[in-house]
């Protein structure tokens, strides 16, 4: 019995998974119950009549490489959402086992883990340094019935990079307990190096990816998980067959050629160096109370009168998404970094 097969749901370790149709793309298909004809207005590559490939290896390898990491690590869903939802299914049992969060953070490591039916334990991040991982509290929480331990870095809506070290010791300190969750779906803007190179030692690690910020690809719904093999085994039997559509494959593998790469890069360095500008002049603006640091593309702030700030941006037909439901965050909005123009629009409204 492997450390798998010991923390994850038994009837999932023992399901027989789906036989989709085989993919030789070789032989022509008479054996998936397609229609042979495509559609008129179908402008695809491959053609949309005919179901796409589970788990296409081209794009395995395309993201394997994109995060330096072996194709046999890597599992392709419908954004970092499906990962989260994977996790929890193939981990949580309903009505006995928990996971652990750290608010204030991404709401859909709860909503998850309820429509499951599984506890959700809180670990507080510590605000008063930073919003830093309580490491010793999260152990101390971590009962038999806890089997995932999701954190966010850098954190939403925070904008802060989490500690490595303190991340890593936390993996080893739950070796055989539980699966440590990393969310890095920001952290193309923090310069900071993926803790998805440290799986391969650290096996009850897990780190999600996703296209959807940094890539420009949120449409598409294209994220990763990358892991121990054998978790990405276990959770190809829960992921439904066909989870990447046709056209979200074709738009990711050309976003992801090196001449599209190279467009994503520029891109970027211009979110962070306005991300640096909007820091410095949101701090100078007379509504607000205090600004945080950020290493992602937004900036968390309290404005001392929240509903004059949110009416001020959206005279200037500007959304920002309100954040006072997050606890602790009671006086706090959060702030996409947008274009320069977008960015000089809303400064401009907050005056």
């Amino acid at each position: 019995m492997t450390w798998v097969t010991q923390l994850a749901r038994p009837d999932i370790v023992a399901l027989k998974a789906y036989e989709h149709a085989s993919w030789e793309p070789e032989l022509e298909r008479l054996h998936a119950n397609e229609l042979p004809w495509r559609s008129l207005a179908d402008g695809s590559s491959a053609g949309l009549n005919r179901y796409p490939e589970p788990q296409p290896r081209a794009l395995v390898q395309r993201l394997a490489a994109l995060y330096d990491v072996p194709a046999s690590s890597v599992l392709v869903g419908r954004g970092s959402d499906e990962a989260i939802d994977l996790l929890v299914r193939g981990f949580c049992r309903a009505g006995q086992d928990s996971v652990i969060i750290c608010p204030p953070t991404f709401g859909m490591y709860s909503v998850s883990a309820r429509i499951q039916g599984a506890n959700v334990v809180t670990v507080p991040l510590q605000a008063d340094a930073g919003f830093a991982l309580d490491t010793q509290a999260v152990l101390e929480k971590c009962t038999p019935d806890v089997k995932l331990v999701f954190l966010c870095s850098p954190n939403n809506p925070t904008g802060n990079l989490l500690s490595e070290d303190d991340i890593v010791n936390l993996t080893r300190r739950l070796e055989g307990r539980a699966v440590v969750v990393v969310d890095e779906a920001y952290l193309e803007f923090s310069g900071a190096q993926s803790l998805a190179r440290r799986v391969a030692e650290l096996p009850q690690l897990a780190v999600l990816r996703t296209l959807s910020k940094a890539y420009a690809l949120a449409g598409a719904r294209c994220g990763t998980l990358i892991a121990d093999p054998e978790v990405i085994a276990l959770l190809r039997k829960v992921i439904p067959p066909y989870a990447i559509a046709q056209l979200s494959m074709e738009a990711v593998l050309n976003v992801l050629d090196p001449s599209q790469l190279a467009v994503s890069k520029a891109r970027l360095t211009t979110i962070v160096a306005e991300r640096d500008r909007m820091l410095a002049a949101i701090a100078k603006l007379p509504n607000v109370t205090r600004v945080w640091p950020s290493a992602s593309n937004f900036v968390l702030v309290e404005f001392a009168d929240v509903p004059l700030a949110l009416a001020r941006s959206r005279g200037a037909r500007l959304l920002i998404r309100d954040a006072r439901g997050y606890p602790g965050l009671g006086r706090c909005l959060r702030i996409t970094i947008g274009s320069p123009e977008q960015n000089d629009r809303l400064l401009e409204a907050l005056r």
